[in-house]
């Protein structure tokens, strides 16, 4: 990329109250389905980020929860996020409902709008026909200037929209591709109600995300760009998994999807676990879920200070029996409402990210296996013994092998080589795959 072109990306922040189609609006401009809508107030209620393009001109969108200022305890939370999110953004994009008109709580956000000094584009939302268009005009006694009429839902007037968003924003570099490398990036995982958005939080040493009692209250996957141990990292606080994607219903699954996508863009997944209470299904599930992935793992039990002596007796017990699959991923124990022992979340993710990128020359594989093979032979099934003839690692992240043999290995001989494998080279925090290429048999 160009000196002319790298500048920093101008936001957009969306801001209204809550169901007036912010996030329907979010997907219109980006074009895909991207933040969870619902039929129901409250949905979105952290700041998430996504990137845009109008015309050529890439922007960042930051689609917030419904501001009400006047709200108290979580909505009161949600709509200092929004605020938040004004004080950072280039413009504001104000949607109102044109078919409820001016309320006052439209009007509170107008002045604190005002006080902000940001450009402000007013869009008229839901005007989907000409009648409403015109009830779309009655939206000048805010005093914003002219109102935009626009239907999320069906595209009606998002052009118009558009062009207005680009005049309030500065100067945009044009629309550039993804970079490759950057931040590493790490998902943060886990059931409701674990603390993940607490962690997330105490990394960045600020509220970025709201955080509640109530569990699930992350619903998007919130991106933030960390400075940890003199590196900046991308951390994606995900939305608790609570059933199987297929059995969730409504924003819950869109969440789940969410969640499930996040993984597949990290290099880390954080797996957050309630020490205070016995391992679940979920917890399990999801650790199967990063392990299908194939991305690297590292297992924080939080809520530390909860914890007493006989607890940390069953757990043990638990770790045995349901984290036997992943006795690889370093795990630690931390607090993140106070900061206890997060400091050594970055030595954990250090450790999984160089077992993740792992490779073993070829010749020095061989060698191993040949040891490996001399010392514990497959044994003998049928009267065949299946030999392994070669191996190679064609690729890491995860560390992939591929054994080629004189046969169909078994799975607990397959098993006994990924353990010896670790114990020579360690993949410490990584899935490791083994393909078998059997040598098939010459026709006579």
């Amino acid at each position: 990329m160009s000196e002319e072109t790298s500048g920093p990306v101008p936001v957009l922040a969306v801001v209204g109250r809550p169901n007036v189609g912010k996030s329907t609006l979010v997907n219109r401009i980006l074009g895909r389905r991207e933040a969870v809508v619902e039929d129901r107030p409250g949905v979105t209620r952290d700041r998430v980020s996504y990137d845009a393009s109008w015309n050529g001109r890439a922007f960042t969108v930051v689609d917030t929860g419904g501001w009400d200022p006047g709200a108290r305890g979580l909505a009161e939370r949600i709509a200092a996020q929004a605020e938040v999110a004004v004080t950072l953004a280039d413009a504001v994009l104000f949607v109102v409902d044109a078919t409820v008109g001016i309320t006052d709580a439209d009007e509170a956000v107008v002045r604190v709008l005002r006080r902000s000094g940001k450009p402000v584009v007013l869009a008229a939302n839901k005007v989907d026909d000409q009648r409403a268009e015109a009830e779309a005009y009655a939206l000048w006694n805010l005093g914003l200037g002219e109102p935009f009429p626009v239907s999320a839902l069906h595209g009606r007037g998002s052009g118009d929209l558009l062009d207005a968003v680009l005049e309030a924003l500065p100067e945009t570099p044009p629309e550039s591709f993804a970079e490759v490398g950057g931040p590493r990036r790490i998902a943060i995982v886990g059931k409701p109600n674990v603390g993940k958005s607490s962690l997330l939080n105490r990394l960045a040493r600020a509220e970025r995300v709201v955080v509640d009692n109530v569990a699930g209250t992350t619903v998007d996957p919130v991106d933030e760009l960390i400075e940890l141990g003199g590196r900046t990292w991308r951390f994606i606080d995900t939305a608790g998994i609570r059933k199987r994607v297929k059995e969730a219903s409504g924003h819950e699954y869109y969440a789940s999807l969410r969640t499930t996508t996040a993984i597949d863009r990290a290099e880390v997944a954080v797996l957050v676990v309630d020490a205070a209470q016995s391992l679940s299904e979920q917890d399990v599930r999801i650790l199967q879920t990063v392990r299908d992935a194939g991305r690297a793992l590292v297992i924080a039990f939080n809520k530390w200070d909860l914890v007493d002596e006989e607890r940390r007796h069953y757990l043990e017990r638990e770790i045995e029996r349901d984290l036997v699959q992943v006795q690889w991923a370093p795990r630690l124990n931390v607090t993140a409402r106070t900061g206890w022992h997060v400091d050594r979340l970055v030595p954990a993710l250090d450790r999984a990210l160089e077992g993740w990128e792992t490779r073993v020359p070829t010749g020095a594989l061989n060698t191993f296996l040949g040891r490996l093979v001399a010392e514990h032979p497959h044994p003998v099934r049928s009267g065949k013994q299946p030999k392994i003839l070669f191996a190679t690692q064609p690729s890491t992240a995860p560390p992939t092998f591929i054994l080629f043999t004189s046969g169909r290995l078994d799975s607990g001989y397959e098993r006994y080589i990924e353990r010896r494998l670790r114990e020579e080279f360690g993949f410490v925090g990584t899935p490791i795959v083994l393909q078998q290429r059997p040598r098939e048999k010459r026709k006579r």
